[in-house]
């Protein structure tokens, strides 16, 4: 899951109370330049009319404020109220020309909507600021009021400037939306990905073994059926308990799906093994039908045996069973193999050798081996599969074991 960035505390302050502190004090600049221009003084220094100005200034401040208000939620009423309050205080101080700092807060309001919508739908909000500058510079030529050179061809490149900054933080973050979905697509593949294939080794091992059983055993029947009745049936009864036991881990793993699928997605769900009551205890009886099936398996143990993680526990026992059932298939001449299971301080060990006349390739074996040493490297252990130099074939397998939980087993 991907974590959203927490907001600095300037970033949490909304941009209708930023606008509205550069409206108010652009508004409060004047008066404090020059307090002889205060309210009531004479309307012959271009001031404030004793009435008449207060209570335009007073207006517009009421415009200005509510349209800061309604700027996140009604970005159009909002937008027209600040406009509508900069072109009243400047009505309130008798002039026709807007000033660049009062029109400030036009800019702010105007930046904040091109960086919240897209391109089209805030290059109207520029095109009105731009026609009211275009208004007062319009109405001081027609009235012969201009004397100088105007402002408003510099207040419209302020106003440019403004969307082309929020429309550029507008493209980033949609940029920044972007690659976080697909991040999320990414990693939520990989995760699939994953759980394909973690669910092919388990069918594979699940399968694999009692379908090598159920062969051997069926062909000895088939060989013993007409001499050796009893022998036959023995061999189906084996069949039958080998295709049962199968079709229950097939079960158990299809339950744990339906789980995983019914948590709608919680992580403990889809983490945990998918057959969990196999592990090394099962070793022994694994060993024993094998045995019956014609292949003797010899079990060793070494080290102190104790609980160990259920993904290793499981891991290490498909990593036998794997191997035996590969004994079973692929070891011709043989009758027999040794499985060592060593408890280490810092893991177990795991070794199955067999003296079996194969060809000395791995290349017949098909996913069995790639699912063996998958296994290990989820588990960061160490695995090799290779013929022994004296005849067989010989797989060990390292799985290593957290210390908290070698340290918690004592």
């Amino acid at each position: 899951m991907l974590d959203t960035p927490r907001l600095s505390p300037l970033k949490r302050v909304p941009p209708g109370v930023w606008t509205g502190a550069a409206w108010c004090a652009a508004a409060l600049y004047p008066l404090v330049l020059s307090p002889s221009v205060a309210p009531g003084a004479a309307a012959s220094r271009g001031g404030l009319t004793p009435l008449w100005g207060q209570l335009f200034l007073a207006l517009s401040a009421a415009l200005a404020l509510a349209g800061c208000a309604l700027l996140v939620r009604r970005p159009w009423p909002g937008f027209a109220l600040l406009l509508a309050g900069t072109g009243a205080f400047t009505a309130a101080w008798r002039q026709w020309e807007i000033p660049p700092l009062q029109f400030f807060s036009v800019d702010v309001a105007l930046a904040f909507v091109a960086a919240t919508h897209p391109r089209r739908s805030s290059l109207p909000f520029a095109g009105a600021a731009l026609a009211v500058l275009g208004l007062c510079l319009t109405g001081r030529l027609l009235y012969g009021e201009e004397g100088g050179t105007p402002s408003e061809p510099y207040m419209a490149l302020t106003v440019v400037v403004a969307w082309f900054v929020g429309n550029s933080v507008h493209q980033s973050r949609d940029y920044a939306e972007k690659l976080r979905a697909q991040l999320a697509a990414q990693v939520a593949a990989r995760a699939v990905t994953a759980e394909r294939l973690r669910i092919a080794r388990e069918l594979h091992d699940i399968v694999a073994h009692s379908i090598g059983i159920i062969a051997l055993q069926a062909g000895a029947a088939a060989r013993v059926v007409d001499s050796q009745p009893q022998s036959a049936r023995e061999a189906m009864l084996a069949v039958e308990s080998a295709g049962r036991e199968s079709l229950s881990g097939l079960r158990r793993m299809l339950g744990t799906l339906r789980e995983a699928d019914l948590a709608d997605g919680e992580g403990d769900a889809a983490g945990a093994p998918l057959a969990p009551v196999a592990g090394l205890a099962d070793v022994e009886r694994l060993a024993e039908r094998t045995t019956a099936a014609g292949v003797r398996v010899e079990v060793r143990w070494l080290g102190e045996r104790r609980p160990l993680p259920p993904e290793i526990d499981l891991s290490a026992f498909r990593i036998i069973q794997e191997s035996v059932t590969n004994v079973v298939r692929h070891a011709r001449g043989t009758d027999a193999c040794l499985v060592t299971v060593d408890y280490g301080a810092g893991g177990v060990a795991i070794e199955v050798a067999d003296r079996g006349r194969g060809d000395g390739s791995t290349s017949g074996m098909g996913y069995g081996l790639v699912g063996m040493r998958e296994r290990v490297a989820l588990l960061h252990g160490e695995f090799s599969a290779a013929p022994r130099p004296g005849g067989g074939f010989l797989v060990t397998a390292r799985l290593p074991v957290p210390s908290s939980t070698t340290s918690g087993a004592r």
